[in-house]
């Protein structure tokens, strides 16, 4: 008889995300593709990883105070993270996000409770940047503490010590290849170290969205961005705190089209329903794969649930503003 896992409290539920074998992507790559399955956590993507390690650590060096605040700049899902877990815990929740990212993010975090500040995107050397104004915001207000998930480490430290053992275990140890894009840098980073300090065989690939710089960082050695994306939550112009001492042993770049292929296809050949930045991961495993061989595994995350862009991605006007191939079956509806 099965035994079915069974959690003491509710934030027991962040971690320990299935992994899938993709059956279109190993097709196309002519090996293993498996699929951290992250859109599982309660809040639906993986930053909820990050936000739990985050509130724990503030906790622990008494920076967070029964009663406190969490003030976090976010494209969204990190916020929704901390929106859940400091319900969880008993804290208020300040999100700073940009006003271009998807409505459902927005009513998402309204609906759980937290204080939403919108600000327009704008560079990172802005003062008035979202993280910039987060961390303001934080200052000004009793009892709060800055999330600062680009830069506090405690964000990689929860793939270092969840996701990549997690990996780990779920393949038995035989696993060749791994990539995922970066935002903050904490799951591509933790995972990378994680996984290499198991094995130092084991090969670390960025995968960068056009827009973002650290493709050509990593190539030549210059943080040179080139095109744009309009995949949210993923594209980073300078090095992290998160990303400091990453190990990486290729990269790829990947095009909002190619990565809308694979959200595609996944949904209509598999039925998973995903954002863009799984599309791109998935793009950037692929093309892993065919470099490693046909005996390799390669595995990527599955960052979040499609359901949190059915305004954007999900919509054929707003493909077509943006210039994107409209999914055939919505040309239909």
């Amino acid at each position: 008889m099965m035994t079915l896992p069974v959690r003491d409290n509710t934030l027991d539920l962040i971690g320990n995300t299935p992994l899938v074998l993709l059956k279109g992507p190993s097709e196309a790559a002519g090996c293993e593709i498996w699929g951290k399955c992250e859109f599982a956590n309660p809040g639906g993507s993986v930053k909820d990883r990050a936000a739990l390690w985050i509130v724990r650590d503030a906790e622990a060096r008494g920076e967070l105070k029964p009663g406190g605040t969490v003030v976090e700049g976010t494209a969204g899902n990190t916020g929704i993270g901390l929106a859940l877990v400091c319900n969880a815990l008993g804290y208020r929740t300040i999100i700073v996000m940009p006003d271009n990212q998807s409505k459902e993010k927005m009513d998402t975090l309204r609906a759980l409770g937290a204080e939403l500040v919108l600000v327009p995107p704008t560079k990172f050397a802005d003062c008035n940047h979202f993280v910039h104004t987060s961390r303001r915001l934080a200052e000004e207000t009793d009892g709060a503490v800055w999330a600062n998930q680009f830069d506090n480490t405690a964000n990689r430290k929860a793939h270092i010590e969840g996701t990549a053992e997690e990996i780990w275990q779920q393949m038995e140890g035989r696993i060749d290849g791994f990539t995922c894009a970066v935002g903050t840098g904490g799951t591509f980073a933790g995972i990378g170290l994680g996984l290499k300090s198991h094995s130092e065989d084991t090969t670390i690939a960025l995968t960068d969205p056009f827009g973002a710089a650290l493709y050509s960082y990593y190539a030549e050695g210059e943080l040179k961005s080139e095109g744009s994306s309009v995949a949210e939550g993923i594209g980073q112009g300078r090095i992290t705190g998160n990303l400091e001492g990453a190990p990486v042993d290729t990269q790829f770049r990947v095009s909002d089209s190619e990565g809308l292929e694979w959200v595609a296809r996944l949904l209509r050949e598999e039925g998973l329903c995903l954002g863009l930045s799984s599309g791109i991961n998935v793009a950037g495993a692929v093309k892993l794969g065919k470099q490693l061989g046909p005996d390799a595994r390669v595995a990527t995350i599955l960052c979040d649930t499609g359901f949190r862009y059915l305004s954007t991605l999900y919509n054929a006007d707003w493909l077509r503003s943006k210039d994107l191939p409209v999914f055939d079956w919505l040309d239909r509806a």
